[in-house]
C-alpha cells in the first residue's frame, strides 16, 4: 500500500529562553524533532547537526530491514560529527539532544528515540504516548519509588540517563511499527509535555483534523501556559496514496534547523509570514507599517514631524525601561548549577549575557570537585543546568554530593566511579570475629565491604 505523511511542524523560543534549541523536520516519510541542551554551550548546534544529517532520508525508498539500518547508521554518523565539533571547539563541551525520528518503510515505520521528548500515536479515538523518557524520575516511576503523578512535579525532573553527546556508546532505542492509514503522530519537545496537560494534548489531537491547526494550538497552549522553555510540534497523519496525494511534497524545517545563522527564529512558515517576508525583502519595509496620508490632512510639516519622532522615542525609552527592569528582577529568581575552577557552584541568575555582562552571579560555591563525579554529570554539568527556583537547584546540589562522596568510597575500594540513589550511603565493613586460640595461626579473609544500594542509571541533568 502506498502511504505518506500529511505533515506540518511549528517551534517556538518559548516565554524566556533567547535562542532556540530545538530543532523539527516535517515530510513525507519522515518526522525528526531534537531539543538541544547545553544553553551557551551549543544546544542549537547539537539539535540543527543531527536534524541536517537525517533530512534527505525523506527522498529516499527503503525496503524492509534498509530503512532501520540507514537511520541508526546516519544517527551514528552525525552523534560522532557532535563529537568532532567539541573536539575542534572546546566551548561545546556539554552540548548534546534528544531525538526522536520516524521514517516510512513501505507500509511500515521505523521510531527511533533518546532523551525525554515524547511521541504519541492516536488510533480509533485513543491517543497513547509510545516512547518511554530516558530520565531520571522514568527510573524511579519503573521501580516503583514515585508515582507517575508525583513525576510531574520532582525536583530532578529535568534529569535525563541518555541523550545525544558524541559520544559512541551514545545508544538510541528503535522499534518499527506498522503503518496504518488515519493515524496520527505528534512528536514533541519537553516545553510542550512540561507545560500542557496530557488530557488537553490529547484534545487537541483528536479535535484538529488537519496537522497544521493541531501543531499552532499546541504551540499556543504551551505558550499561554508561560513555558519558559522551547516549544516544537511535529504532527504527521498516515495517508493512503491510493486515496489521494497529500496536500504537499514540500518539507518543513523549524527551529534552530531552519535559522540562518545561530540565534535567529525560524523560517516564516504560515502563508501570511511568508508574504510579509517577500514585501520586506522587496520594499525593505513590514507591509502595513507606513502612515497612511488621508488627502484632506495635506503633507506633514518639518516641525510635526520631529514633534512626533520625538515622543515616539520618548515612549520606546520608558517602555524599554520598564521591561529592563521587570527581565532583571525575573533573573534574580533563577539559579542554574556549573562548574568553576573545578568546584560545583549554584549561580543566581540565568546562564546568559548581553555583551561582556553576564546576567548572573555565584551565590553559592560547594566542596564539591566535579572531578569527584560521574563523568556523566561532568558532561552535563559544563553546559550549566537551569532552574526556576532555588530549591530544586539545592535538591539537585545534594544528589551531587552523595554522587561525589559515592564515587570517593568506589575509587577508595578499587572499583569504577559510578551513578547511584540519593539515599546511598557508605558501607560499614561488618567487624571480624574474635579470633580463638585454634584459628589464631591460620585467620580467614575479612569480608570486604560492597555498596548498600544498587547503582541506578546515571542521570543527565537536562536544560
Amino acid at each position: 500500500m502506498p502511504i505518506a505523511f500529511n505533515y506540518a511542524a511549528r517551534s517556538d523560543v518559548g516565554m524566556v529562553r533567547t535562542n532556540n534549541e530545538d530543532s523539527g523536520y516535517a515530510g513525507p516519510h519522515l518526522l525528526a524533532m531534537a531539543d538541544g541542551m547545553g544553553g551557551h554551550a551549543g544546544g542549537d548546534v547539537a539539535s540543527s547537526t543531527i536534524i541536517g544529517a537525517l533530512a534527505d532520508l525523506d527522498d529516499q525508498a527503503f525496503s524492509g530491514a534498509e530503512a532501520t539500518d540507514a537511520l541508526l547508521a546516519r544517527i551514528a554518523l552525525a552523534n560522532a560529527q557532535l563529537g568532532d565539533r567539541v573536539k575542534e571547539d572546546p566551548s561545546l563541551r556539554g552540548m548534546g539532544t534528544t531525538l526522536i525520528a520516524l521514517l516510512r518503510s513501505r507500509d511500515k515505520l521505523v521510531l527511533t528515540h533518546i532523551g525525554d521528548s515524547r511521541a504519541f500515536l492516536v488510533r480509533d479515538g485513543v491517543v497513547t504516548q509510545i516512547t518511554k523518557d530516558h530520565s531520571f524520575v522514568q527510573n524511579l516511576v519503573d521501580e516503583g519509588r514515585i508515582t507517575v503523578e508525583e513525576a510531574q512535579t520532582h525536583p530532578q525532573r529535568s534529569l535525563v540517563t541518555k541523550v545525544l553527546t558524541g559520544q559512541p556508546d551514545d545508544d538510541p532505542d528503535v522499534v518499527v511499527r506498522q503503518a496504518i492509514p488515519g493515524d496520527r503522530y505528534l512528536i514533541a519537545s519537553d516545553g510542550l509535555t512540561d507545560y500542557v496537560a496530557r488530557d488537553t494534548i490529547d484534545e487537541v489531537l483528536l479535535g484538529e483534523r488537519k496537522p497544521v491547526d493541531a501543531c499552532e494550538r499546541l504551540v499556543a497552549l504551551a505558550l499561554r501556559a508561560g513555558a519558559p522553555d522551547n516549544v516544537t510540534v511535529v504532527i504527521g497523519d498516515v495517508v493512503d496514496l491510493r486515496v489521494g496525494p497529500v496536500p504537499t511534497d514540500v518539507p518543513t524545517v523549524v527551529g534552530a534547523a531552519a535559522a540562518t545563522r545561530k540565534g535567529t527564529r525560524p523560517i516564516p512558515v504560515t502563508p501570511a509570514e511568508k508574504a510579509a517576508a517577500l514585501t520586506k525583502e522587496a520594499t525593505g519595509s513590514d507591509a502595513g507599517s507606513e502612515d497612511v496620508e488621508l488627502a484632506e490632512e495635506g503633507p506633514p510639516t518639518r516641525r510635526g514631524r520631529a514633534l512626533r519622532i520625538l515622543g515616539a522615542l520618548a515612549v520606546a525609552v520608558i517602555v524599554l525601561a520598564g521591561g529592563l527592569y521587570a527581565g532583571w528582577l525575573w533573573t534574580q529568581s533563577q539559579y542554574w548549577v556549573g562548574v568553576d575552577q573545578n568546584r560545583v557552584v549554584l549561580n543566581r541568575g540565568i546562564d546568559q549575557h548581553l555583551g561582556p555582562v553576564w546576567l548572573s552571579r555565584v551565590e553559592r560555591r560547594t566542596d564539591i570537585a566535579a572531578t569527584d563525579l560521574p563523568d556523566i554529570y561532568r558532561v552535563r554539568l559544563a553546559g550549566g543546568v537551569e532552574f526556576d527556583n532555588r530549591a530544586d537547584a539545592d535538591a539537585l546540589l545534594r544528589s551531587l554530593a552523595v554522587q561525589a562522596r559515592a564515587c570517593e568510597w568506589f575509587r577508595d575500594q578499587l572499583q569504577t566511579c559510578r551513578s547511584v540513589t540519593d539515599d546511598w550511603t557508605q558501607p560499614t565493613p561488618s567487624p571480624s570475629p574474635s579470633p580463638s586460640p585454634s584459628d589464631s595461626a591460620s585467620p580467614g579473609p575479612s569480608p570486604s565491604a560492597s555498596p548498600t544500594t544498587s547503582p541506578t542509571t546515571a542521570p543527565i541533568p537536562s536544560t
